[in-house]
């Protein structure tokens, strides 16, 4: 089978120690996470997990299943082959000279993105979007000096994602959080 990329959603109770009990289940079963985020959702007291992990189709869903044992999840749901709306969030420092400053400003603008901070030889940049124009965007600031620290030690800028997050399009809802948050709770066994 082959691996592709699976994202993950999860309803759970606002609780500590939820995530490392959800991280340790893809850490026993050998899943690097590329990217998890975690935020309040439309239920109070109850927030909505984005995973997204490398896997084949199987493996994934028994993942899945075992999330859904857990006993602070409500629901769980691989919304993968499901049409969605994925966006993800960066924020990038990017080497800014007297004379490079325009054209960094130009395509960040070609990104529909927007600048946060600008310093004396620094532009921090913020873009909200998918996967694929974040990428694009960092290739092209790449130029003006976001670098890896490992790889030189002058000029080094920042970057930071946050991860994908997702919700399904349309009406759907794979959690269906405002109906069954309460009945799934009361029915799942304790321990």
């Amino acid at each position: 089978m082959a691996v592709t990329k699976h994202t993950i959603v999860a309803l759970v109770e606002d609780k500590p120690g939820v995530l490392n009990r959800m991280a340790s289940l893809f850490r026993r079963r050998g899943f690097n996470i590329e990217s998890i985020a975690v935020g309040s959702s439309e239920v109070p007291g109850l927030s909505r997990m984005t995973i997204v992990v490398d896997g084949t189709t199987t493996s994934v869903e028994q993942v899945r299943k075992q999330l859904d044992k857990v006993v602070d999840v409500v629901r769980v749901s691989d919304i993968t082959d499901t049409d969605i709306v994925a966006r993800e969030l960066a924020l990038i420092k990017v080497k800014a000279t007297a004379t490079t400053r325009s054209e960094i400003i130009q395509i960040v603008d070609i990104f529909r993105a927007n600048i946060v901070d600008v310093g004396t030889d620094s532009v921090t940049v913020e873009v909200t979007g998918d996967e694929d124009k974040i990428n694009s965007l960092c290739n092209l600031l790449r130029g003006f000096g976001i670098r890896e620290l490992s790889r030189t030690g002058r000029g080094i800028r920042e970057l930071s994602r946050t991860g994908r997050i997702a919700l399904t399009r349309g009406g759907s809802n794979p959690l269906q959080a405002e109906k069954e948050a309460s009945t799934t709770r009361a029915q799942k066994p304790k321990g």
